[in-house]
């Protein structure tokens, strides 16, 4: 199924019974609605179930210009109140808590209790090693593009920048077009930890104690700072733990949503 929010064809899946509970799940950046399709299906039984595919993800159009997170919140909440599943709970992963987070704390209304794992959204400390290649990449970048203008030698200085971004670029990154990677960087470079302690709602996490992509030490500040908050952590897993152990995270999810 299909809704146009912010302008753009957003496609989406319901499934489970009108006038139950409704829970409405956000997917990971790169990933689509088949990412929840087990956890959806399940929770049907007890409640109807919306999961979208994110703009520029899956079936759903493309941003025309960069996008933030506050773009693509906004963009959800015009889904979620054309689609009168208003206010709901929220289950979030990755990108998708990014999302929830913002949602949560600037429009609370939306929001009955959320549940986030593996969530993005808090800025990663560099260790002096990253500090410096972020340093040697950024005086690149400014010389390239400086040359790129020059007549004569433009095009050379492009393809230097695109040899630049390739080396330097995480494969989330490198994966993308040039629209979207303009998005990718608003995207990650934001910081939403000031939006924590504004969040209102009853707060589940759930984490891999082995999450690479969005350490454990992030759960864990989330469960500090939000202030009705607890954290459940699924030893032995990573960032995708909330889909490798299904029947486990929706037993949890289910006991705190009733």
């Amino acid at each position: 199924m299909r809704l146009t929010a912010r302008g753009l064809e957003i496609y989406y899946e319901q499934t489970g019974t009108p006038g139950r509970p409704d829970v409405l799940c956000l997917h990971g950046w790169g990933c689509t609605v088949k990412h929840f399709a087990p956890i959806a299906n399940e929770l049907a039984k007890d409640y109807r179930v919306t999961v979208i595919d994110f703009p520029a993800h899956g079936q759903s159009q493309k941003p025309t210009e960069p996008w933030g997170v506050a773009d693509f919140a906004a963009c959800v909440k015009e889904l979620m109140e054309k689609l009168r599943i208003v206010p709901c709970d929220i289950i979030a992963h990755s990108f998708g808590g990014r999302v929830a987070i913002y949602l949560a704390a600037h429009w609370p209304e939306l929001v009955k209790r959320l549940v986030i794992t593996g969530g993005a959204g808090l800025k990663k400390e560099q260790t002096p090693e990253q500090k410096k290649k972020s340093e040697a990449y950024q005086r690149k970048k400014k010389l390239l593009m400086g040359l790129s203008k020059v007549p004569g030698i433009g095009g050379a200085a492009e393809k230097g920048l695109e040899a630049l971004r390739d080396k330097y670029g995480s494969a989330d990154y490198k994966a993308l077009d040039a629209d979207m990677r303009q998005t990718f960087v608003r995207v990650i470079s934001e910081d939403l930890r000031p939006l924590l302690p504004k969040i209102e709602a009853s707060t589940l996490l759930i984490w891999g104690e082995n999450d690479q992509d969005t350490p454990l030490w992030m759960g864990k500040t989330m469960e500090k700072e939000i202030p009705d908050a607890g954290l459940v952590v699924f030893e032995n897993d990573d960032h995708f733990a909330y889909l490798r152990q299904w029947p486990r995270f929706v037993a949890v999810v289910r006991a705190f949503l009733t």
